[in-house]
């Protein structure tokens, strides 16, 4: 990852600084129900705040489709943002214009204000380059602190940051330094573990992986692809049939690059998908054919967290069940535990991310131990597929 600047190499007293924040958090009737985003925040603007900048915070919220949509207004976070902040934040009704314009002007120094929903304007997504540089007036420098928005080359997250000098907030930061030390110089041995329903959805995923780490593990219903490419009989369990080529591909360019596929030895199975449907355990030769896959077996989990205790650096993305419904939450719950310990005593590097990864390692309390967990979703992904993010890259031009 090519180098980028950050807070350290800014000059930030009496600057008016545009931060770009993903403070689409979630909301029920005008209320924040998890202010998660809002707090990880927090760190960038307070400290622009207290070395004395005058801090314009930007985000979008929702999908207004460039029209004014009274329910996906950010004004209802001006509230939980001061309290994160342990101090006042003002608000325009507007991100660019005459209300932008005079909110900006009434700033002091280590002062907060919020614009109003980028999206509320088409030309953000269009990364419109008049949109970008009538942001970009309003200040004298760009931060960008919304890894989880850096996939997407809009307005506020690539156009500005070509218009003022830019440089990385202490999130992005943070994302960016954990993701290098992941895959882009990790020590070694790397093992990967990737879990989920579909081998489709995780194809370019699964391509860049096999030439950057020593051992792959596959798990969730996207194993039972693979073991049916093997000629496994994998009974009525969820599998996508018609990628058993695909998947064949897969682990025959793993096997070129010299990196180890680790797939389910013995599996849990059930008649039925239900919570505590009657399970048993069988090798994963020998499904019954009225059952389906859910979980991982205890030998699994045990050739899994072999693995893990050889390995120096992991990335997780996917669970290895249908962690959701107990007791089919069992195996990944088991090895989230073993990362976590191992983590915690620094013997391992672990980074994860995607939705159902967060869910499953809280699910498993196992979230306070890894090394990081990114909250970014697609644009984790993609940086795992190996895509260039234009966010990023917009950084280090």
């Amino acid at each position: 990852m090519p180098s980028f600047r950050t807070l350290d190499d800014l000059d930030l007293k009496a600057k008016r600084v545009i931060v770009r924040c993903d403070l689409n958090v979630p909301m029920q009737d005008g209320k924040v129900t998890d202010a998660t985003r809002i707090e990880r925040s927090a760190e960038t603007l307070k400290e622009l705040s207290d070395k004395g900048a005058r801090v314009i915070i930007v985000s979008h919220f929702g999908r207004p489709k460039g029209k004014r949509v009274p329910e996906m207004s950010l004004k209802p976070l001006v509230a939980p943002l001061s309290q994160a902040l342990g101090r006042k934040v003002a608000f325009a009704e507007d991100c660019i214009g005459a209300a932008a314009d005079s909110a900006v002007a009434a700033l002091k120094d280590g002062e907060v204000l919020l614009l109003e929903n980028l999206r509320f304007h088409n030309e953000e997504e269009a990364n419109d380059q008049g949109f970008a540089a009538a942001l970009a007036k309003l200040g004298e420098i760009y931060v960008n602190d919304a890894f989880s928005c850096a996939h997407r080359a809009h307005a506020s997250t690539e156009g500005i940051a070509h218009l003022l000098p830019a440089a990385a907030g202490r999130l992005m930061q943070e994302e960016l330094d954990h993701l290098a030390a992941a895959l882009e110089k990790p020590q070694r041995p790397v093992m990967a573990l990737v879990g989920g329903a579909k081998v489709s959805t995780k194809l370019d995923l699964l391509g860049n992986l096999v030439g950057k780490v020593d051992a792959l593990v596959i798990g969730g219903g996207m194993a039972n692809t693979f073991l049916f490419a093997q000629g496994i009989e994998i009974g009525k369990s969820l599998a996508e049939r018609d990628l058993a080529d695909t998947a064949r591909d897969i682990l025959g360019k793993a096997k070129a690059a010299g990196c180890e596929i680790v797939l389910p030895v013995d599996a849990v199975v059930a008649a039925t998908f239900k919570a505590h449907a009657p399970t048993q355990t069988v090798d994963v030769r020998d499904v019954p054919a009225d059952t389906m896959i859910l979980d991982v077996g205890p030998k699994s989990v045990a050739l899994i967290n072999q693995h893990l205790g050889k390995a120096k650096t992991l990335v997780w993305n996917g669970p290895l069940g249908a962690f959701e419904t107990p007791p089919f939450d069992q195996g990944t719950v088991a090895v989230a535990k073993h990362a976590a310990l191992l983590s915690k005593a620094q013997q391992l590097l672990s980074v994860a991310g995607g939705g159902d990864t967060v869910a499953a390692l809280a699910h498993a309390g196992a979230e306070e131990d890894f090394s990081y967990i990114s909250t970014a979703g697609g644009a984790f992904l993609e940086w795992l597929e190996g895509k260039e993010l234009p966010g990023v890259t917009a950084l280090t031009a």
